[in-house]
């Protein structure tokens, strides 16, 4: 891991995040600990082209993931999976190893053990996350991930325009439907509809 602290980490993840809370303590350690795991000294220097994270959940600990890591959606090496689950894979481009770190829901009842006497409980939890063991805090898994090539960071390996809406379609994310090429929403329907 990086020559930083855990407080200079945690300090540039709350500037990213905007506010200082439980979820920031706790992906902070979390991203930390994942590149421990990897042996990734250093993420946003040498080791930058190394490393694509896998986040399960879209809560404050991505954000400290994100700071930690220097991965980005924009650098596509940062891939957010909606499972709604408080996980993160961390995958070791050179050498294809994974592991999946996952917070521990237990971890919720130790941390409210740890300082009973503070009347804020997210207080108490933000402190507790400090100071736990990583057993404590985190399960961790090896898994197996296969990116698919359109899927890794780099220039786009195509752009097409959508014959519906002109819209142009980048690294394989067109369809072909009714003999035609179509972005997704054409094709599918998307998050939003025109209106004018």
């Amino acid at each position: 891991m990086s020559n930083k602290t855990f407080e200079e980490l945690l300090k540039e993840s709350v500037a990213l995040h905007g506010h200082l809370c439980p979820g920031q303590v706790l992906g902070v350690r979390l991203a930390m600990y994942g590149l421990e795991l990897l042996g990734i000294e250093d993420p946003k220097g040498k080791d930058r082209k190394r490393l694509m994270v896998f986040v399960e959940i879209d809560r404050c600990a991505t954000d400290a993931i994100q700071s930690v890591t220097g991965c980005s959606l924009g650098k596509r090496t940062l891939k957010w999976m909606d499972y709604g689950v408080m996980a993160v894979t961390f995958l070791d481009l050179q050498s294809s190893k994974a592991v999946r770190v996952i917070a521990r829901e237990e971890s919720r009842d130790i941390a409210a053990k740890m300082f009973p006497e503070m009347e804020n409980k997210y207080k108490g939890q933000l402190e507790a996350y400090k100071v736990m063991s990583n057993e404590e805090l985190f399960d961790v898994q090896e898994v197996e991930v296969k990116v698919p090539e359109a899927d890794m960071p780099g220039r786009p390996g195509r752009r097409v325009q959508c014959e519906v809406c002109g819209d142009w379609v980048q690294d394989y994310r067109d369809v072909e439907k009714d003999g035609k090429i179509m972005c997704r929403p054409c094709a599918f329907g998307g998050y939003y509809k025109v209106i004018s």
